[in-house]
């Protein structure tokens, strides 16, 4: 994620030019409130959708679970939710700056989480750390595809982050399953399953209201993040990521999508064609990197040209393992497996 694709404004239509301040909020259309939460990351924001739900609301995505987030929905319980209370929790998945407050909320309101059970079991995968989902894993992952030394030391040195971002998780959930339809208010709002950037992201389409709570599935400025990770090592989560915009570029060509990072737009179809010529070229820079047996960590400078913080270099690493898998797995490039363990990568 975070890679930026420069010709967006040129095909992209923008409804607004800014975001609303953290505190307040926008209505986008009838029953639509935009609220926008600080994260603390380079990607220093997220996107929070409140629909208008009966004589309460339905929220959806909920920002990272940090006391500055917290205080910033105390702000909103006083105002922008005008005394009505919320109904339901929604999770497109188990990221934290989507999960994150979600027990929080859902206990302060005594109502359910519903989110699909791939994104709910994972989540308490990798806040406990099991099935693969820890820190020593992921370390191991990344050692053997090149990472140096000092970073892994890095990594393990942060721990888990992702218990920091969600303290608490809820210990049942409503399930939402792909082609699934939720009532909210007068509205019928149709799940479009997404995979690759998570296992089950979920979508939300309203056709009466020309909507697409698009999640992560479809930024307007930067590329979704797309890894691999030890649970799968030898996954295509790339090619899983292309094959769900088949379903969102089915979509109106009017439809007014709500990103999770960046400005709500107009361009399904367009915006999916950047993306699809972005990892094109990609695809051929890395193979062409590969002239000579490379690690992920050799080519995360030709996926990134520019520094990289911890988390920075987290996802990044994740990426250019996904991306070499793709390449593998479509017989472009060859998969060397060293004695040690060590995974390389070479032009067939």
């Amino acid at each position: 994620m975070n890679a930026s694709l420069a010709v967006t404004d040129n095909v992209l239509q923008f409804r607004w030019v800014e975001a609303p301040p953290a505190a307040a909020s926008r209505e986008v259309m009838p029953g639509v409130i935009w609220l926008r939460m600080p994260l603390p990351f380079a990607l220093d924001h997220i996107n929070l959708w409140l629909l208008a739900d009966g004589d309460g609301w339905t929220q959806v995505d909920c920002g990272y679970g940090d006391a500055a987030t917290r205080g910033l929905w105390q702000q909103h319980f006083a105002g922008t939710l005008k005394g009505r209370p919320i109904r339901r929790v929604i999770a497109t998945h188990y990221h934290p700056d989507h999960v994150g407050n979600a027990a929080w909320l859902a206990a302060r309101s005594d109502c359910a989480v519903t989110m699909p059970q791939a994104e709910y079991l994972t989540a308490h995968a990798v806040s406990d750390e099991r099935a693969g989902y820890g820190v020593a894993a992921i370390s191991a992952l990344f050692r053997a595809h090149g990472l140096a030394a000092e970073h892994v030391a890095a990594l393990e040195a942060r721990g888990n982050a992702y218990r920091r971002g969600v303290p608490e998780l809820p210990l049942y959930f409503e399930r939402l399953a792909a082609g699934d339809e939720i009532a909210i208010g007068p509205q019928r709002w149709r799940v479009i399953p997404g995979y690759g950037h998570s296992p089950e992201h979920a979508s939300l389409y309203c056709a009466e209201l020309g909507v697409l709570i698009s999640g992560d599935m479809l930024l307007p400025r930067i590329s979704t993040n797309v890894s691999v990770w030890p649970v799968e090592p030898d996954g295509d989560p790339l090619g899983r990521f292309l094959a769900s915009l088949d379903r969102i570029a089915e979509l109106p060509s009017g439809t007014l999508v709500l990103p999770s990072h960046g400005l709500p737009f107009v361009g399904v179809a367009a915006r999916v064609e950047q993306l699809r010529a972005h990892h094109v070229s990609r695809l051929a820079e890395l193979e062409a990197a590969a002239s000579l047996p490379v690690t992920a960590a050799d080519i995360v400078p030709v996926l990134f040209r520019r520094e990289l913080d911890l988390q920075q270099r987290f996802f990044a690493m994740g990426e250019a393992i996904a991306h070499l898998n793709h390449l593998w797995h479509r017989g472009r490039v060859k998969r060397l497996v060293a004695a040690d363990r060590a995974v390389r990568f070479v032009a067939a």
